[in-house]
């Protein structure tokens, strides 16, 4: 199978981007965001305080504005007509003036430019101007949610890329599962479920693999016993004792994409009351599978499972929507909520992960990774989903 995003596959990206540039009637393009730049030019890269910017000029070529210490990666990796580097940051002459001369030498005065956000931004450290204060010749709108809606709906190649995703993140998750003991530290568990699985991934695929991110990989991030209450705990390095809920969570990611599986399993017994939330929170999930369809709002989606919350009298239990799209990031527009409006269409790829968080007694939530089909929907995670398959013994 091909295990990356073809050279064909991103400039068709690009070609598309630049067309609907120009149903906006707009010139030229500047694009901030490190997935907007990953997806436009297969270039995947650590950000840092040294701002790399993708430039889409008049003649629709595809330039990227980066440190010289990323010039060879980029000309290695990046399908872009043109790589553009600057020395440094903050260097003597700032990057952005030297982003200010590009524009100048593409001609891009009194031109009307899209941009994802005003200027580049990061937590290391990196100050600067927005584009406007360091060229005002043009006219400049948001385009912010452009790339983001081209994202929303996958190729097949891009879903095979998710779906071998899930298949790793169901060996990582066999793994958590097997070592999970009584009175081990999750820390211990989830390092050796994740090193076992990133091992026979990595042999297995062999050279033809490269993950842009990490790859098989299991964890319970804290979500352990009274703290699987709390949706996003983080690892407390604390050690499983009978009786514990646990939350897991698995995945892998494949050319830099991803899937999502996670599960509410039990160390070795299960009292009445965890049974029963276990029962109503994989009610609400099955409601939601039942209702996915192409042509149907994300919205309708978490009606349907907030209607079933309240017909059992467990709505004060909830904390968050049923679910988000996933693809390059882990969280992704559109999403399952009802504020969402977005139609679902074929090719589209969610999360589906409704929750119940009991305070004293813990969390129950599976979540699955789920593709939208001509006629219906797809469950691409196929870990077992029933109690007596995730009682840890």
């Amino acid at each position: 199978m091909q295990l990356s995003i073809s050279k064909e596959e991103i400039k068709e990206r690009q070609r598309r981007f630049a067309e609907k540039l120009a149903e906006k009637q707009i010139d030229a393009a500047i694009l901030f965001g490190g997935a907007e730049i990953f997806y436009l030019t297969g270039f995947n890269f650590f950000p840092t305080e040294r701002p790399i910017v993708f430039l889409m000029d008049t003649k629709q070529q595809s330039h990227l504005f980066l440190p010289e210490m990323e010039k060879d990666h980029a000309e290695n990796f990046a399908y872009v007509d043109h790589v553009r580097d600057y020395y440094e940051y903050p260097s003597i002459s700032h990057p952005m003036e030297h982003f200010r001369q590009l524009l100048l030498e593409l001609g891009l005065t009194y031109k009307v430019i899209g941009m994802d956000a005003p200027g580049y931004s990061s937590t290391m450290g990196y100050r600067g101007p927005k584009i406007d204060e360091v060229f005002n010749q043009a006219s400049y709108v948001s385009i912010k949610s452009l790339v983001e809606t081209m994202r929303m709906i996958k190729s097949s190649t891009e879903i095979e890329l998710i779906r071998e995703s899930c298949r790793w993140a169901n060996l990582a998750h066999q793994y958590l599962q097997k070592y999970t003991k009584e009175g081990l530290r999750e820390i211990e568990i989830s390092s050796r479920a994740t090193f076992d699985a990133t091992l026979a991934m990595s042999k297995t695929l062999g050279s033809r693999y490269t993950p842009h991110g990490n790859p098989a990989h299991a964890f319970y991030r804290g979500q352990i016993g009274e703290d699987s209450a709390l949706p996003h705990s983080v690892t407390s390095n604390a050690v499983i004792k009978r009786g514990d809920v646990l939350i897991s969570q698995a995945s892998a990611d494949v050319w830099g994409y991803k899937s999502e599986l996670e599960r509410t399993m039990f160390m070795t017994e299960v009292n009445d009351k965890q049974e029963e939330y276990f029962s109503l929170m994989k009610g609400a999930q099955e409601v939601a599978f039942q209702v996915m369809k192409p042509g149907l709002s994300c919205s309708e989606v978490e009606r349907a499972v907030q209607r079933y919350y309240q017909d059992n009298g467990i709505e004060h239990l909830t904390l968050c929507h049923v679910g988000h799209s996933i693809g390059i990031l882990g969280h992704e527009a559109p999403f399952l909520d009802m504020g969402d409006s977005t139609i679902m269409q074929s090719g589209m790829v969610f999360t589906v992960e409704p929750g119940i968080y009991v305070k004293g007694l813990g969390g129950f939530r599976h979540s699955d990774t789920v593709l939208v089909t001509d006629d219906g929907i797809e469950i691409l995670t196929y870990y077992p989903r029933n109690l007596e398959s995730l009682i840890c013994k």
